[in-house]
Parts: structure tokens; C-alpha cells; sequence
């Protein structure tokens, strides 16, 4: 099975943002075992806090105030966060898997 992205997001802007960013993990090679999970409190009249997490570890985060956020370009930086640590686990699976022998 693929990575997967679990929604653990409330309102619509959450919503939004984890449309596009799945939409963009599925187009990432060597996911497979590895759960992205994107999470959000909201702050009444203040806003809303959202992070990604991947494999338990906080990768993301952001505030977005209460006025219209560019929920697209947000996701774009969070996958490609999400890329680069993905990367780092795996260049450390396979270099701890070498140092063994």
C-alpha cells in the first residue's frame, strides 16, 4: 500500500489544504509505510493552526489568520518539506541498514 494521508483537519479551509496536499503525495515515488497525518485547532476569531506530521514527527506548521490564505501555495511548501524529510528517512534506512555489516 501507498502512503497515506489522514484528515484530522475541521473546517474547510483544513479541508483545502489536505485536497492539495494529498493530491500531491500521491505523485511521490517510495511512500509506501510512510502516514502523513495533517491536524488543526482553530482559534475562534483568531484563526487557525494547522501542522503535518509524518511518521509522528512534526514536519509543518503554520498560523493563518482569519482572512483568505493561498491554501494551494501553503500545501506546495508543506510538500515539499514533506519531500525533503521523507528523503532523510530513507537515506537513513538505508545507510543504517549498511553500517550493519
Amino acid at each position: 500500500m501507498s502512503g497515506m494521508v489522514l484528515d484530522r483537519t475541521i473546517s474547510r479551509f483544513g479541508k483545502d489544504f489536505v485536497f492539495y496536499f494529498s493530491s500531491y503525495w500521491r505523485e511521490v515515488p517510495s511512500t509506501d509505510g510512510v502516514t502523513i497525518v495533517v491536524y488543526e485547532q482553530i482559534y475562534p476569531q483568531a484563526g487557525t493552526f494547522l501542522w503535518v506530521e509524518l511518521d509522528q514527527r512534526r514536519i509543518y506548521q503554520n498560523y493563518f489568520g482569519r482572512r483568505q490564505n493561498d491554501v494551494k501555495q501553503m500545501a506546495e511548501q508543506a510538500i515539499l518539506i514533506a519531500v525533503d524529510e521523507l528523503v532523510k528517512i530513507k537515506t537513513e534506512e538505508w545507510f543504517g541498514a549498511e553500517s550493519t555489516f
